[in-house]
């Protein structure tokens, strides 16, 4: 019987990343799409996954046997700080019942993404695998992270009483087309992206908030996406594993904001505003174990992806998730 592979969350960052790696990648390559495989980017207008129901007529409609689950409740700091319940209570229904149908329905295998959130406030760096469970997560977005911390629990119960084969991975911060650019709820590069776009076009400075010194790792979509196609297929352990650049390859704020002025070509006044909060230095994680199981992997340079990202933004300025209401 021939694969089919449902990715929740499909039409998002990563799985719009996955989706071009199986249209370009030779097919019967190590990342490309299998001959027979058949892929589903299920969106959440087609199944409120919050709902059992719904969830289950899904599966129904397109008997997936392997699920890389990436559907969430996400948001900037912000909003997890003022929802915590409602990030708590939406991702542990949606976890829950991906996880059950999967179970029931006999799926062969599920990949859930978590992010490095779920990690303990307070702990050694770098960040590895071990160390998921070792202490509470930062307050600001604890609804969300324990919701995601769940997911590792279940995935070890779902092994221990039926002997699933689900597992997780754990990606650093995330770029690249299809990205959210809303300035409410975007993650750092994309919303840089978007004001430095506005500055450009408004002949107005860009101004960047702290002082640009914090380090962050940052793995280009289309780099996770082959990533999340290696663990489907070759990865078969309940233990998660970190997708990430290696803990040398953190890139500062300054330099991601430096990126993307010559990325779009910015030519107007530039500045940090050092009265706004830095948030944490740096939170490394190694990715020591997904470089001695998968072998040679090549990541994208940053200045290349970042250029990419930029070029997508610019084309699709009208149609990407700005938070801007086009009128016509």
């Amino acid at each position: 019987m021939p694969d089919v592979i449902l990715v929740t969350g499909g039409t998002g960052l990563v799985g719009r990343g996955i989706k071009w790696v199986i249209e370009n990648e030779p097919e019967g390559s190590r990342f490309g799409k299998r001959p027979g495989e058949t892929w589903i980017f299920a969106s959440s207008s087609e199944a409120d996954l919050k709902d059992p129901e719904q969830t289950r007529k899904l599966f129904q409609k397109y008997k997936p046997t392997h699920v890389i689950h990436l559907a969430a409740l996400v948001g900037g700091l912000f909003k997890n700080m003022k929802y915590k319940l409602t990030f708590l209570r939406d991702n542990n229904l949606i976890n829950d019942n991906v996880l059950h149908t999967s179970y029931e329905t006999g799926v062969k295998k599920v990949i859930s993404c978590l992010s490095t959130c779920v990690f303990p406030d307070k702990v050694t760096y770098p960040l590895d695998e071990t160390k998921i469970h070792l202490g509470l997560p930062h307050d600001s977005n604890f609804g969300y992270a324990h919701a995601k911390r769940m997911v590792d629990v279940a995935n070890h119960a779902y092994k221990d009483q039926f002997g699933c084969n689900f597992t997780s991975a754990i990606p650093t911060n995330v770029f690249g087309p299809y990205d959210n650019y809303d300035l409410e709820g975007a993650h750092v590069i994309p919303a840089l992206v978007h004001k430095c776009y506005l500055a450009k076009k408004n002949g107005t400075p860009f101004i960047v908030g702290g002082t640009g010194k914090p380090l962050r790792q940052f793995i280009y979509s289309r780099d996770l996406a082959k990533l999340f196609i290696w663990q489907l297929r070759e990865y078969d352990d309940v233990e998660p594993v970190i997708l990430s650049v290696g803990e040398d390859e953190e890139v500062s704020i300054k330099d991601v904001a430096d990126a993307i002025v010559k990325a779009v070509d910015f030519r107007g006044e530039y500045s940090f505003d050092t009265t706004r909060a830095d948030g944490q230095f740096r939170k490394p994680a190694t990715n020591k174990k997904l470089l001695s199981l998968i072998g040679d992997f090549e990541f994208t340079p940053f200045q290349k992806a970042l250029d990419e990202s930029v070029q997508w933004f610019l084309q699709n300025y009208d149609t990407a998730r700005t938070g801007v209401k086009n009128s016509t």
